[in-house]
């Protein structure tokens, strides 16, 4: 029988902390908590819930079914209650109240840090998928976010393009295509490909392909896919946002297809005071843009 009632913020957070660490003993540390104090924790909730909450693995934890329920919830709840604890500083005269920023994966390697660097602004960054961040910006949790394609936006928000970020392969540098100023679908057809999913047509570029290739390798984490690159096992597409950060072992090369861009976008909360981060969000893409396309030309 499930009791919601009894579900508690400390129980939230710890649930949600082990979720993101995949250990109770890394959420502890994370937390400054006992390992034992996470798995009472945890386990309260599990009763409040009526169902496990964590496969116990051997190495680690990872949500059960239930668990993904509770841990959906529980972002937007933690989210309300830091909101009202940021909100009630500011009325007792406390710590000037942070601009909420939030941004998608790729963008969290090199602009986002960049901007946040120049600001001058504390800011606290949440990292989501483009959808789940609009919908947060629409709601007043985000003051502003850098997301990714074009998506439905909320009435009360507004976007401009950062830049047009085009896509691009990621090779060993050792590869025949290491060389190649650019290439088109039909010279990518026998390669070994290294991607996000099972289901490579999910894929933009892929998508835009009659018969998108079989993966070699699956590899949802950006060092992870790019290792496998670095260690000559593959290839694989690569947003130009993520190219400066890219080890010297691996070669960027064009891709010469009009699918091959993927737009990223600065969206705003009407009212919403974050104008400097704004600022030095749409600075710290100008100089990316012309980062990325040196860093192409100088391939070999």
């Amino acid at each position: 029988m499930l009791c919601m009632g009894e579900f508690t913020v400390t129980g939230l957070r710890v649930v949600r902390e082990a979720a993101r660490a995949g250990s109770f003993s890394r959420a502890a540390e994370r937390l400054g908590y006992t390992q034992s104090a996470v798995s009472r924790q945890v386990t309260l909730m599990e009763q409040v819930a009526g169902r496990p909450l964590f496969e116990r693995l051997a190495r680690g934890v990872r949500p059960t079914a239930a668990g993904n329920v509770v841990l959906r919830h529980a972002e937007s709840v933690l989210e309300s209650v830091d909101a009202a604890r940021s909100e009630l500083r500011e009325l007792t005269g406390g710590t000037p109240a942070r601009v909420r920023l939030g941004a998608f994966s790729t963008a969290n390697a090199v602009l986002v840090p960049r901007a946040i660097a120049a600001a001058g602004h504390e800011v606290r960054l949440r990292e989501g998928a483009s959808a789940g961040l609009l919908g947060a910006l629409g709601r007043g949790r985000l003051d502003l976010a850098v997301i990714s394609g074009r998506t439905v936006v909320p009435d009360n928000v507004n976007t401009e393009v950062l830049l047009e970020d085009r896509l691009f392969l990621a090779v060993p540098r050792g590869h025949a295509l290491a060389s190649a100023g650019a290439v088109g679908p039909e010279r990518l057809r026998r390669e070994r490909w290294i991607t996000g999913s099972e289901d490579p047509a999910t894929s933009l570029v892929f998508g835009a392909w009659t018969a998108p290739p079989k993966p070699a390798f699956v590899a949802r984490d950006w060092v992870a896919k790019l290792g496998l690159v670095a260690a000559g096992l593959g290839i694989t597409v690569v947003p130009g946002l993520l190219t400066p950060a890219l080890s010297r072992a691996v070669a960027v090369v064009r891709i010469d297809h009009p699918a091959a861009v993927r737009p990223t976008l600065l969206a705003t909360r009407a009212g919403a005071s974050a104008h400097a981060v704004a600022d030095a969000l749409r600075d710290a893409a100008a100089q990316l843009a012309d980062e990325i396309e040196t860093r192409c030309s100088a391939e070999p």
